[in-house]
């Protein structure tokens, strides 16, 4: 019986090398990770927004924040301007 082909099977090879985890363990963790990377920009600074103001941040610490962690996305986002962050949380 052949096993189904995955798109990162080099990936999750080499998780199961290096790492303790299966390779059913192994391919679960790349199935979230990509899923996370591939949030579109408006829902990932909309939830960061959400997630930044309850651990009690304020908007002047939050869009700055948020602008930056912008350009370490796996695609990168279109540079925003504070106000763009801001429309896209509040409308």
């Amino acid at each position: 019986m052949s096993t189904a082909w995955h798109p990162h099977d080099d990936l999750i090879a080499h998780l199961t090398r290096t790492s303790v985890l299966g390779s059913g363990e192994a391919a679960r963790v790349v199935a979230d990770v990509l899923a996370y990377f591939s949030e579109p920009t408006g829902a990932f600074v909309r939830r960061r927004h959400a997630e930044l103001k309850a651990r009690g941040l304020v908007n002047d610490e939050i869009f700055p924040r948020i602008a930056v962690e912008l350009q370490a996305r796996r695609v990168a986002a279109p540079e925003l301007s504070l106000r763009q962050l801001r429309r896209i949380v509040y409308g």
